[in-house]
């Protein structure tokens, strides 16, 4: 079974998506910033890191960065998932090796797990 990282602040659109990513076989681990989501990955390795970009405490970028820079967590795919639709910020973002960059209000739920799986497969 393969395990997605949802880093989320907003609890309404986190259990959201843990709910439908499990309903489709996914184990799903959640974080709300990111000192927990740092937490999370000390016990855990995810096959798949779903990061918001937009979060009351760190950066999704800075968070980014910090996973890429990290031999733990170089390695594991993220796809940045934000309602910040900049080009400066998308950019920055696969620069830092951002499998994707998704603008929430263009995709379903059903979506993202059909975009989370391309990249897992």
């Amino acid at each position: 079974m393969q395990t997605i990282l949802i880093i989320e602040d907003e609890k309404l659109l986190r259990e959201m998506y843990r709910d439908k990513f499990s309903q489709e076989g996914f184990n799903t681990l959640t974080a709300s910033e990111e000192e927990e989501a740092f937490r999370v990955l000390e016990n855990h390795n995810p096959d798949l890191i779903l990061l918001d970009i937009l979060l009351p405490r760190g950066n999704g970028i800075e968070i980014l960065k910090r996973l890429k820079s990290s031999n733990l967590t170089s390695k594991i795919p993220v796809i940045a998932f934000s309602n910040l639709d900049d080009l400066k910020t998308k950019t920055r973002a696969y620069e830092l090796g951002a499998k994707k960059y998704l603008i929430k209000t263009a995709y379903t739920p059903k979506e993202l797990i059909a975009e989370v799986r391309n990249v897992l497969n």
